[in-house]
């Protein structure tokens, strides 16, 4: 029976006794979201800013923190799966879990299971979160698919009927627009990206407001009406990422927020990637509605 020593508590606790979980960890360039699966369930999850500057004993001891608010004991982790598209902390964050959960944590890349068929012209320049993102999404909703991930870039993924991923359009996210326009603009000020009031705005910082806004706002229904064209009907669409909740209820297509689609995905690959994995997965099956295109957006013949 396996045991663990708590210095804390100064007392032997036996894992066998207690409930066992997966931290996963999505890092991107601007956020990195954590979230812990007892089985199929997220538990707890935490969104904070990636700091490239932290140490890995930083970085354990933030996390071992945040699990102290949710009770949860780090001898409850029984595997960490991690997506990183911030290559410098890959190395701390390997280190982070070798020294304070004692095990090696898997990272999303080239050589691991993930049961979608990647046709891109070279499948390692596909971002680790936008994997993840497509195999929850195709295990969730089904296909063919559309993921819209609102991050540091707005990014646009499609999934096949049959569960590849296509490829997609990767365009400037709200926060880099609102950076550009601060920084090469001398007379405009730094903004909070908000919906405003009305769409003609009558001072800077609202003028500035509402064309971040729906500018963002024409640009996902505009990709998404080419998308939806090519890929035909009944294709659904989801969106995801810290942003979403703002642009998709906006949009023409009232698209879904799957806010933990990515994590979902980690634990997906995580799974599939186990010894004990039956290797009889039914994906496709829907959680729950998907934005599906209308009849008019089909291609015409």
């Amino acid at each position: 029976m396996a045991a663990v020593y708590d210095c804390r508590s100064s007392f032997i606790i036996h894992r066998s006794s207690l409930v066992l979980m997966l931290l996963v960890i999505d890092v991107g360039n601007t956020n990195t979201v954590l979230g812990i699966f007892q089985g199929s369930e997220l538990r707890a999850h935490w969104r904070l800013t990636t700091n490239r500057g932290q140490t890995a004993d930083e970085y354990g001891l933030l996390i071992r923190t945040l699990f102290g608010l949710e009770h949860v004991e780090p001898q409850q982790i029984t595997g960490i799966m991690i997506a990183s598209v911030v290559p410098p902390l890959n190395g701390l964050l390997e280190e982070m879990a070798e020294k304070y959960f004692k095990m090696k944590a898997m990272f999303l890349g080239p050589g691991t299971r993930t049961g979608v068929p990647i046709h891109y012209d070279n499948p390692q320049e596909v971002g680790a979160d936008r994997i993840a993102d497509a195999v929850a999404a195709f295990e969730k909703y089904g296909g063919p698919c559309i993921i819209v991930d609102f991050g540091t870039a707005i990014t646009f993924d499609a999934i096949s009927e049959k569960g590849e991923y296509l490829g997609g359009v990767i365009s400037p996210g709200l926060g880099i627009a609102a950076e550009a326009l601060f920084a090469r603009a001398a007379r405009l000020p730094r903004v909070d990206i908000r919906e405003p009031e009305r769409v003609i705005g009558t001072n800077t910082v609202a003028s500035m407001q509402s064309g971040l806004f729906y500018g963002a706002v024409g640009l996902v229904d505009g990709i998404l009406d080419r998308l939806f064209g090519v890929l035909g009907p009944g294709t659904r669409a989801v969106a995801t990422g810290g942003q979403a909740p703002l642009i998709a209820s906006a949009s023409k297509y009232k698209l879904p927020v799957d806010s933990w689609l990515t994590l979902d995905g980690l634990r997906l690959i995580y799974e599939r990637n186990q010894p004990a994995a039956s290797g009889k997965e039914t994906p496709g099956k829907a959680a729950k509605p998907a934005a599906r295109v209308p009849a008019s957006a089909a291609p015409r013949r």
